[in-house]
């Protein structure tokens, strides 16, 4: 089954996708899965440890740029995971940049409490799974 071309979010051969071995994001027929997104500045370095709200607002600038490359919006998202050091901890937290970022629109959502994340001080990590077909 043909599902059209495959695509990374970002250039072949950044460090990260080097180094793990992954995309960004690969868009298979109308779906786009996207890996996850984290704080960091555009040489990929980690920013913002520890600062869950800056690193929330970072991470969604992020996945805004990566919808971006492919014309997608965040109102085409349909699914999405979170993943938070502590989540009890950063519960209200998380609820509050969830729905600023999201507004009116409402994604199948999966919120994780995990140990921890790659980088020292981080808190907070999203990967989503889009629907081109929707209205953006």
């Amino acid at each position: 089954m043909n599902h059209g071309p495959t695509r990374r979010a970002r250039p072949p051969n950044t460090p990260a996708e080097s180094i793990f071995g992954y995309a960004q994001a690969v868009k298979a027929g109308a779906t786009i899965y996207v890996a996850g997104q984290l704080s960091h500045d555009e040489e990929s370095n980690f920013i913002h440890p520890g600062d869950f709200a800056a690193q929330a607002k970072q991470t969604f600038v992020n996945l805004d740029k990566v919808l971006a490359h492919f014309g997608a919006t965040r109102k085409q998202i349909v699914q999405d995971t979170v993943f938070v050091v502590n989540l009890h901890e950063h519960l209200d937290a998380v609820a509050s940049s969830h729905v600023e970022y999201f507004g009116d629109h409402r994604p199948a959502t999966t919120g994780l409490s995990v140990d921890g994340l790659v980088f020292p001080g981080q808190l907070f990590e999203i990967n989503v799974v889009v629907d081109t077909r929707l209205d953006a």
